[in-house]
C-alpha cells in the first residue's frame, strides 16, 4: 500500500453558507476550545445546514486505500456546535452504564455475544433526537435544549457507552480469582485495578497519535462506515436524506431477514450443497466442508445469508487488499490443516477435529486440578499418574499461525514502514503535541487545543504505579512489579506493530498466545502470575488499540481533543464500577453454574474458565509443554520464525524491476495477515466466509471501480446498516428466545434445524 499522504482534497466540495446558528452559553467545551478562533471572525461552517447534492460526489475512482476517508468522509466542520451539554451528560452516563451491565452480563452467559459501537450509536441518535423534541426550548430548558441533537453530542455519547461496554479483561481475570482460587479483592482495589489496566493502555495510545492518528494512511478502515452513517444522520442536503432514507430501508430489511437464519431456518447460515448431498454420512466431509454448528468443520465451498456471521469478515469495509490476503491464507489453511490432521501431526488424529480443550491420553477430557497442589502449583507426582496434556492437531496449528502473525507483524512494519516510523519518533517528535501534517481531517482539528503529551505521560505513569501497587494483595504478589513494567514495556512495542496494521488494513493482529507463552517461560508453575500477565501483555495493547481508533473517530467527526479525552476516561470510570459491581452479583449468586465446566442454560463462565485453563496449562505446564523438543515447542517458536516471513517479499519487491507485476506483487502480499488466516478456521462456525468473498469483490472492486458514485456514496452507508439491524434484532433475540432473560425457548426442528445432523445436514460432532 502506498503510504503518501493524500493532497488536501476531499471529494464533497460545498460553499460554506452562513452560520445559521449562533453559540449559546450551553455550548461550553467547544466555546472554550475555539473562543479565540471565533472572535477573529474565522470562517465557520453550519454542517447540519450544508445543501450536499448527487453531484457534489465526483465519478472518479478511489486509487489509494486511504483514500476513501477524504472522498467518503467529508472533512467541514461547525466549531460552534456545542459538545459537551444536558443530553450528552445525561444520554452519555446513563447508556456508559446500560451497556457496561450488559456487557457483563453477557460475560457470563452461555451465548457469545457483545454491545457493540453501532449499537450504542442507533440507541443514542434515537434518544437524542427524541430528547430534542419532547424537551421545551424556551426559558430555562433552552440551556438543556440547545438545539437539534447534533454530532458532536452523538459521538461524544459514543464514545463513552462504547468504552463503557468493552469489559476489561482485568474484571475477568478478578472473577477467576474468585471462581477457582476462592481469592477475592478487596472492592476499591479490584475497581482501581480495573481501571488502571485500561489506562496504561490510554496512555501509550496518546503518545502515538503522531504515527497512528493524524496521518491520512492510519484511516481504520473499520470506522469509515461508522462515520460516514453519523454525517449521513445529521448533515443536511439532498443527498444526505437521501442516504437517511435508504439507511432506514436496509436497516428495516435486514431487521425482517436475519432472524430467519438466526432462529427458525439456522441451515441459512451455511448452505453448503456436499453436505446436503452427504446427508450425514461421512466424518471427512463433514470436517472439511461443515460449518454450521460450533467447531464442526472448516466450510469449504459453504456460504451463508446470516449478515452477524458475514460480517465477521468486514466485506464491505476492509480494502480489497486485506480482504485477498486473507482469503489467501484460507486457502492455505484448507489444504493445511487437513493433511496435517490426516497425517497424524502432533499425534492428534485419535482427537476431536476441532476443539480449544485439553485432552487425556485417551482423547478424554483432561482433568488438570487433578495435578496441582492446593496452593495451585504442579505436583510432580501427580502430574507423572496423569500424564501431561493434548491440544488436538488443528488448535495447535492455529496456535503457530497466531504466533507466526506476531513476529510477521513486528518485521512486516519495520521493512514496509520504516519512513513513518522514522517521521514520528526521529528526533522524539511524538512528544510534541503540535505537527505539521497534511491531512484535511487534522488541519481542520488544529483550531481546538490538543491533550498535551506530558498528559498522557502522566496517566500512563500513574496508571502503572496504581496498577503495581493493586497487584500486592494480603501479603503477596499477584504479579511482581518488575514484571508489570516488562510486559507493559513489551505491550507498547507490540501495540505499535498491531496498531500499524489495523490502522492501514482493518485488520486485528492475536497476540494472546504469543503473551501466555511468554508469561509461562518467565513464571514458571505460577498460573496466577500467568493469568495475571493478560493484564499488562495483552489488555494493555488492545486497549491502546482502542484509543487510538477512539481518537480518530474524534478526529473525524471534529470533537475537540480533550472532549474526546474526557469522554474516554468517563467511559472507563463508569465501566469500571459497573463491570466490578454486576461481576460480584452474578459469581456471588451463580457460583456453582460458572465453576461447572457445562453451565447451564442461563449462566455459563465459559469465558473465564478459558482464562483459568490457560493459566494452569501454560503456568503450570509451560515448560513440558512447550520447551525444545517438548511435544509443542514449535508454538513457542513459531514467533521467531514469523520473524522471517516478510523478507522474501520484501527483497523480491526490492530487486524486481520498478512497477513490474512481480515487484507489485510481492508488495501486495501482508504476510501477517495471510499467516494468521492459515490457522483461523478451527473455531464455531464457519459458513460466511465464501459469501464474504463475493460480496467483498462485489464491493471493494467491481462497485468501487466500476460504480465509483455509488461506492462513495452507499457502499458504507450499506455496511453500517446491514450491521445496526443485525445487532439489534440480535440484541431482541438473546433476550426473548436465547436465554439472556433466563429463559431460552427451542425452535422446534424440522428440515432445516434438524435434530440429529447439524444445521448444514453434515455429520453432527461428538461433542
Amino acid at each position: 500500500m502506498a503510504m503518501d499522504e493524500k493532497p488536501e482534497r476531499p471529494s464533497v466540495t460545498v460553499a460554506a453558507p452562513e452560520l445559521a446558528h449562533t453559540v449559546t452559553d450551553t455550548a461550553s467545551f467547544s466555546e472554550k476550545d475555539v473562543k479565540d478562533e471565533l472572535s477573529d471572525g474565522k470562517q465557520r461552517v453550519d454542517v447540519e445546514a450544508l445543501s450536499v447534492d448527487d453531484e457534489d460526489v465526483d465519478s472518479e475512482v478511489i486509487k489509494k486505500d486511504e483514500d476513501v476517508a477524504l472522498e467518503v468522509i467529508s472533512a467541514e466542520d461547525d466549531p460552534s456546535l456545542p459538545v459537551f451539554t444536558f443530553r450528552t451528560v445525561f444520554l452519555g452516563v446513563g447508556l456508559s452504564a446500560f451497556t457496561s451491565v450488559l456487557a457483563t452480563i453477557y460475560t457470563f452467559k452461555p451465548q457469545n455475544a457483545t454491545v457493540s459501537q453501532l449499537f450504542c450509536l442507533i440507541i443514542a441518535y434515537v434518544l437524542g433526537t427524541a430528547m430534542h423534541s419532547i424537551m421545551p426550548r424556551t426559558g430555562f430548558w433552552r440551556y438543556l435544549n440547545p438545539g437539534p441533537f447534533n454530532i458532536k453530542e452523538h459521538t461524544v455519547i459514543v464514545i463513552m457507552s462504547s468504552t463503557a461496554s468493552t469489559v476489561a479483561v482485568a474484571m475477568e481475570i478478578i472473577a477467576a480469582l474468585d471462581l477457582f482460587y476462592n481469592l477475592k479483592l478487596n472492592a476499591a482495589v479490584a475497581i482501581f485495578q480495573i481501571f488502571a489496566s485500561q489506562m496504561i493502555g490510554y496512555g501509550i495510545a496518546g503518545l502515538l497519535r503522531t504515527l497512528l492518528v493524524y496521518p491520512t494512511y492510519a484511516f481504520f478502515p473499520n470506522y469509515i462506515s461508522v462515520v460516514n452513517l453519523l454525517q449521513s444522520l445529521h448533515f443536511g442536503g439532498v443527498l444526505n436524506h437521501k442516504k437517511r432514507r435508504y439507511f432506514w430501508i436496509v436497516f428495516a430489511a435486514i431487521f425482517c431477514w436475519e432472524w430467519i437464519p438466526q432462529y427458525p431456518f439456522p441451515l441459512l447460515t451455511a448452505i453448503s450443497v456436499i453436505c446436503l448431498a452427504d446427508n450425514g454420512r461421512h466424518e471427512f466431509v463433514r470436517n472439511l466442508f461443515g460449518a454450521g454448528s460450533s467447531n464442526e468443520g472448516i466450510g469449504l465451498f459453504s456460504f451463508g445469508t446470516s449478515w452477524t456471521l458475514i460480517s465477521q469478515g468486514y466485506p464491505l469495509v476492509w480494502p480489497w487488499r486485506t480482504q485477498i490476503n486473507s482469503y489467501i491464507g484460507m486457502a492455505i489453511g484448507y489444504l493445511t490443516l487437513t493433511l496435517a490432521y490426516y497425517n497424524n501431526a502432533f499425534d492428534g488424529r485419535n482427537l476431536a477435529w476441532m476443539s480449544q480443550s485439553l485432552f487425556n491420553s485417551e482423547g478424554g477430557s483432561y482433568n488438570q486440578t487433578a495435578i496441582l497442589t492446593p496452593e495451585n502449583t504442579v505436583d510432580a507426582a501427580k502430574l507423572s499418574a496423569v500424564g501431561l496434556p493434548r491440544y488436538t492437531t488443528t488448535y495447535v496449528i492455529s496456535q503457530m499461525c497466531y504466533n507466526f502473525s506476531l513476529g510477521a507483524a513486528i518485521v512486516h512494519v519495520l521493512l514496509w514502514h520504516w519512513p513513518d516510523l522514522k517521521r514520528a519518533f526521529g528526533g522524539m517528535r511524538f512528544l510534541q503535541s503540535a505537527q505539521d501534517i497534511d491531512d484535511p481531517h487534522y488541519q481542520q482539528m488544529r483550531k481546538y487545543k490538543e491533550v498535551p503529551q506530558w498528559w498522557y505521560l502522566c496517566l500512563f505513569a500513574g496508571s502503572l504505579a496504581i496498577g503495581i501497587g493493586c497487584s500486592y494483595n494480603h501479603g503477596q504478589w499477584l504479579l511482581p512489579a518488575w514484571s508489570i513494567i516488562l510486559f507493559t514495556v513489551i505491550s507498547c512495542v507490540v501495540a505499535i506493530c498491531i496498531g500499524f496494521i489495523s490502522a492501514t488494513t482493518g485488520f486485528k493482529i492475536e497476540i494472546k498466545y504469543a503473551i501466555n507463552i511468554l508469561a509461562a517461560f518467565v513464571h514458571p508453575g505460577k498460573p496466577i502470575s500467568v493469568m495475571y500477565v493478560n493484564l499488562y501483555g495483552n489488555s494493555t495493547a488492545y486497549q491502546t488499540l482502542a484509543m487510538l481508533q477512539d481518537l480518530k473517530l474524534g478526529q473525524y467527526t471534529k470533537i475537540p481533543p480533550r472532549a474526546t479525552f474526557a469522554a474516554q476516561l468517563a467511559g472507563s470510570v463508569i465501566g469500571s464500577v459497573f463491570n466490578y459491581a454486576m461481576m460480584i452479583s452474578i459469581v456471588s449468586n451463580n457460583r456453582a453454574a460458572l465453576i461447572d465446566p457445562i453451565g447451564t442454560r442461563i449462566w455459563s463462565g465459559w469465558i473465564i474458565q478459558g482464562y483459568n485453563s490457560s493459566s494452569v496449562a501454560m503456568g503450570a505446564l509451560g515448560r513440558e509443554l512447550f520447551a525444545y523438543g517438548k511435544p509443542y515447542y514449535l508454538i513457542a517458536f513459531a514467533i521467531f520464525i514469523g520473524l522471517a516471513f516478510p523478507l522474501p517479499f520484501w527483497l523480491v519487491h526490492k530487486l524486481a524491476p520498478r512497477g513490474s507485476l512481480i515487484a507489485r506483487a510481492a508488495k501486495y502480499v501482508i504476510t501477517p495477515i495471510v499467516t494468521l488466516y492459515v490457522g483461523y478456521l478451527p473455531y464455531s462456525v464457519n459458513g460466511q466466509w465464501w459469501t464474504c468473498l463475493v460480496l467483498g469483490y462485489a464491493s471493494q472492486v467491481w462497485a468501487r471501480s466500476h460504480r465509483p458514485k455509488w461506492f462513495k456514496k452507499y457502499n458504507y452507508l450499506t455496511s453500517a446498516a446491514l450491521d445496526g439491524g443485525s445487532q439489534v434484532i440480535l440484541f431482541i433475540l438473546s433476550f426473548a428466545v436465547f436465554g439472556a432473560s433466563g429463559n431460552a425457548v427451542d425452535f422446534p426442528n424440522w428440515w432445516g434445524n434438524p435434530a440429529n445432523l447439524s444445521v448444514d445436514r453434515c455429520a453432527r460432532t461428538n461433542s
